[in-house]
């Protein structure tokens, strides 16, 4: 099962200097896969649902896109566990003047099937036929996988980004950023729930803000980390995103994002966070050539195992990228 979507960017889509936003990209992105994993999982009788966004898997953002072009972007599921869907989604660009097309994006996301009359009940995804026996056991260890991280980024629910008075620049405090944001209906999908795509563009409109506060040039996202989806927002509640500075190297900013939802129509729920990730930006010049970044100044002791922590997954990215990069005997 595949599904395609296809739109021109606009003006609004982008930055000043025209690239198109990470942010509006991303919720393509969950677009595509919202439609088909919400089509699988009624294409038989039962139970009708909506599929909700549990994570989306590192994605690298391959080559920019500008003003004037369309994203075509493809959706194709490729695994089914009992209570969830794994889609896989390309993002092309092209040139409508010259026919010129190029790949953008690759991204892999996880969806949840949730009952269209209770939003708290799971229901059962119907399986998917594999060509190949090879394809459902890569299926299922990639779904272990994803399922184990899930587990492991619990564990920094309770942290909180703080305000600082008068801080110096290249510090954290300096170009740490929040945005407020109250959910309203045209954020939701027909359960009343923020749309996971809604919800990823701000958080890459606060990492673009901290990542330009930090090196005051043009910068564009370069990728993002796992996406994880920790509870549903309901409409009428206030969130607030938070990004601040984890690591930089000599040309990449990974700025964390925290989002943290307040139902303030709701007294008997407490404050919660509901998603986190990673993102990665570079700086570019007005010719669009990637620049040297400033080198972040961490102050505390968290700061500063956050930096060990950064380090540790940008030298393990670089690892990865230099062992694809080799020619195979």
């Amino acid at each position: 099962m595949a599904s395609q979507l296809s739109r021109i960017m606009r003006p609004d889509d982008a930055n000043v200097a025209g690239n198109v936003h990470g942010g509006t990209i991303l919720k393509m992105i969950e677009e595509a896969g919202a439609i088909i994993s919400t089509r699988h999982c009624n294409s038989q009788n039962g139970e009708r649902c909506v599929a909700a966004l549990a994570r989306v898997e590192r994605t690298d953002f391959l080559s920019p896109m500008c003003i004037g072009e369309v994203a075509h972007v493809s959706a194709e599921i490729t695994y089914t566990s009992k209570h969830s869907v794994e889609v896989q989604v390309n993002v092309m660009s092209e040139n409508i003047l010259t026919g010129t097309k190029k790949l953008t994006n690759k991204a892999t996301l996880w969806y949840v099937p949730l009952s269209l009359k209770n939003v708290d009940k799971v229901l059962e995804v119907p399986p998917v036929v594999y060509s190949r026996q090879e394809q459902e056991e890569e299926g299922r260890k990639r779904y272990e996988a994803q399922k184990l991280e899930r587990m492991e980024t619990k564990w920094r629910n309770g942290d909180i980004v703080q305000p600082a008075l008068n801080p110096e620049p290249n510090t954290v405090s300096y170009s740490q950023s929040s945005l407020i944001h109250l959910v309203g209906p045209s954020d939701c999908t027909l359960h009343g729930f923020v749309h996971g795509g809604v919800t990823m563009k701000l958080m890459d409109e606060v990492a673009g803000i901290v990542a330009a506060r930090h090196c005051k040039t043009n910068i564009v996202t370069a990728s993002v980390d796992a996406i994880n989806f920790h509870d549903k927002i309901r409409k009428g509640c206030v969130i607030t995103i938070s990004g601040r500075m984890t690591f930089t190297s000599n040309k990449s900013m990974e700025i964390e994002v925290l989002v943290d939802a307040d139902p303030v129509v709701d007294n008997s729920q407490k404050r919660y966070r509901a998603a986190s990730a990673f993102f990665t930006y570079v700086s570019l010049s007005q010719e669009g050539k990637s620049l040297p970044v400033p080198q972040l100044v961490p102050e505390t002791e968290d700061e500063k195992k956050r930096f060990e922590e950064g380090k540790g997954r940008y030298l393990q990215m670089k690892a990865k990228r230099q062992g694809r990069a080799e020619p195979q005997p």
